[in-house]
């Protein structure tokens, strides 16, 4: 999927909301837990229900990885699922390893999975990442400002020569490894008001902006600081919709948090002018 593919999507759905499949054994609603495959029935009954209002899933390695092989087929099974709809795949896996292992990381998330992105860690320099460049049509998202708290540990650190916050520093120099058409960044809706900051470095380039509902991330700081002339923003919720009812109802439900939201952004896209 191209940029303008994909804000064509954006314009399309009239959305630019992503939903993260983090889907958690332990928190599905209990009448799944008799079918086959509890993880993939679940991510099935979500993605029929909100599909039209989204444009992304994310599913989260973490919570297939855990699992093990069962969790592994589930994953399969739901990237082949979302096939048929006209959505974009993130496999939030954020790797990062030496350019031999990353090339197998691409394989397996590009060749093998047929994601259309990957989350990748940059902090290991640009032979960790450039593997992941190498697929044309494929997305590599670069961690840049987190939304978690251990965030202040190193990414707000400044350089004692220019007094840059390292996560700028990452932004500048990852910038030119790729670019707008084939990178994205990770922002944290929890640090919004710095999406002023990340945007005089990088203004066309599309930002992954988990953090939204749950996590308490405000979607109109996110949309004022952040959004550019093609949206550039891909905006995260995860336990907000899919974790909204844990009963028989918990579909319904999704769709209802999910148009919530949707409805929000079709009316800021409009006020800026990016939809008629």
């Amino acid at each position: 999927m191209t940029r303008n593919d994909l804000f064509q999507l954006i314009r399309k759905k009239r959305s630019f909301l992503c939903i993260g499949l983090d889907s958690d054994l332990k928190k599905l609603p209990q009448h799944l837990l008799e079918s086959e495959d509890p993880v993939f029935e679940f991510n099935r009954q979500i993605i029929d229900a909100t599909h039209e209002l989204v444009i992304a899933y994310k599913p989260n390695l973490a919570f297939y990885e855990s699992l093990g092989t069962q969790g592994w087929e589930s994953l399969e099974k739901t990237i082949a699922y979302l096939k048929q709809y006209d959505v974009f795949t993130i496999a939030d896996a954020k790797r990062g390893d030496i350019g031999n292992t990353s090339s197998l990381y691409a394989r397996a998330f590009f060749d093998h999975l047929d994601f259309d992105a990957v989350t990748v860690a940059p902090y290991m320099g640009i032979d960790s990442v450039s593997p992941f460049l190498e697929y044309q049509n494929k997305w590599v998202i670069l961690l840049a400002l987190t939304s978690n708290k251990g965030a202040f540990d190193f990414q707000l650190i400044r350089n004692k020569d220019n007094d840059n916050p390292l996560f700028e520093e990452v932004l500048a120099k990852s910038r030119t490894w790729g670019s707008a058409d084939n990178t994205m960044y990770v922002v944290g809706a929890t640090k919004a008001e710095m999406l002023e900051d990340v945007r005089k470095i990088v203004p066309d380039h599309f930002l992954l902006v988990p953090g939204i509902g749950a996590q308490g991330g405000s979607l109109a700081e996110v949309v004022k600081y952040g959004l550019n002339k093609q949206c550039g923003l891909i905006v995260n919720s995860s336990r907000g919709i899919i974790f909204a009812s844990h009963e028989k109802n918990f579909a319904e439900i999704a769709t209802e948090k999910a148009r919530e939201l949707q409805k929000e952004m079709e009316s800021m896209l409009i006020h800026h002018k990016l939809l008629t």
